[in-house]
């Protein structure tokens, strides 16, 4: 006997009512998806539940990919049986024996009976299960409060489905059930971190990264398309946008004061995002600002710098500290590409003191000296749009596909 299931629990979008049936299509098309390397499964809804039939894959390596698959709250293992007495019997104390192979602790006994045809009750089939498990086992004991293994039995009417172990799913709403959003994507710590959070919320995404030769170098620029790489782990292919910012750059570092230089540099970058995002269609930006970390992202310099664009700005990280966002990128993979020492945009150039408290009036008057439409004109012609995929190597497009 083996595991030829894994049960499938919704997280939020379990309670989303009338429109709950686009959101389970759309997991079930992701997760279609990100299984492809396992062409044998069948990935099945089924009255509030998704089941993937494992049909010879390796359930632990199925397991392992769904862990990082938004809209799961949990997934089991599961024996999918015949509805007959004796076969439920069996797969109960094999599933009880593989969670507990030592044959030592406590368990209980959880039937649901969605099949109300099934000759026993749940609560005689609890008793019966639970008796048949102590018959045949060592030193196993019941307990119906805290016990160390729940042995869930669900009879419905094509089968009976037994599970003992559950693993913690990603939680949040299915990729691609929220709109489609443009991430800011640096080398650094915070944006990727923001991308991931994005995604948990269902989002679309797409990413924008600014790039200076000679100023940074291929390495940096691989960076970031390694990062991109790991956020395909949680949202599949990425559409990731590089955007030639060097010849901005320097008219900004000549034309600007050095206390300016950031803030302008800050809305040029929006500006070439916004008009990124409205040719690929995307409704938002998202960025890794956290209130207060450095002084670019002060409620005054966030302030000067929205005032060049319309669409929202979205901040994952507003109110995280360093710490926080630093634990997640941990857990997400990204951390130690991040510290990578290749220098980005944002730290060449970098002027002694920026200014915290920038006024709009202000940056406005600095930009009268730059011609501003034609550097983000040419910064958004430009771009060279890369696409990538998980475990694939990078497909290069260019400016053929505006």
């Amino acid at each position: 006997m083996n595991y030829n299931h894994i049960l499938i629990r919704y997280a939020e979008l379990a309670l989303k009512g009338k429109n709950r049936k686009e959101f389970e299509k759309k997991l079930q098309d992701n997760l279609k998806r990100a299984l492809k390397k396992f062409p044998e499964i069948k990935v099945i809804r089924s009255f509030g539940r998704m089941f993937i039939e494992l049909n010879g894959a390796e359930e632990e390596a199925v397991s392992d990919r769904l862990k990082d698959i938004f809209g799961i709250h949990s997934f089991s293992p599961a024996l999918k049986l015949e509805l007959d007495q004796e076969r439920i019997d069996e797969g109960a104390l094999w599933a009880i024996k593989d969670a507990l192979p030592e044959e030592r602790g406590t368990f209980k006994v959880s039937v649901k009976r969605a099949n109300k045809n099934f000759p026993k009750r749940s609560q005689e089939l609890n008793y019966h299960i639970g008796s048949h498990i102590l018959r045949n086992t060592k030193e196993l004991t019941v307990d119906v409060h805290n016990p160390d293994v729940e042995v869930k039995v669900e009879i419905r009417d094509e089968a009976c489905y037994i599970m003992c172990k559950s693993r913690k799913g990603a939680g949040g709403l299915p990729v691609g059930t929220a709109g489609k959003v443009m991430l800011m994507l640096s080398g650094g710590i915070d944006s990727p971190v923001a991308g991931y959070l994005a995604l948990k919320r269902g989002v679309e995404l797409e990413a924008i990264h600014f790039h200076s030769p000679p100023f940074t170098n291929e390495r940096a620029r691989q960076k970031v398309e390694d990062l991109a790489r790991v956020l395909t782990r949680f949202g599949g292919r990425i559409k990731l946008h590089i955007v030639p910012f060097t010849a901005a750059q320097q008219e900004i570092h000549k034309k600007v004061p050095d206390n300016y230089e950031m803030t302008i540099m800050r809305r040029f970058m929006l500006r070439i995002a916004e008009a990124t995002a409205e040719k690929n269609g995307a409704l938002a930006l998202v960025n890794g600002e956290s209130l207060g970390q450095v002084a670019s992202q002060t409620l005054h310099s966030m302030h000067t710098i929205n005032e060049v664009t319309n669409l929202p700005i979205l901040r994952p990280l507003v109110t995280m500290d360093k710490l926080e966002v630093i634990d997640i990128a941990r857990n997400i993979g990204t951390y130690e590409l991040s510290i990578l020492p290749y220098e980005d945009c944002c730290t060449i150039f970098l002027p002694p003191q920026t200014k915290t408290r920038p006024s709009i009036k202000k940056a406005a008057a600095y930009e009268q000296a730059i011609d501003v439409d034609k550097f983000v004109s040419e910064a958004v012609e430009g771009i060279e749009t890369v696409f990538i995929k998980h475990d694939t190597n990078i497909e290069k497009e260019f400016e053929d596909l505006f």
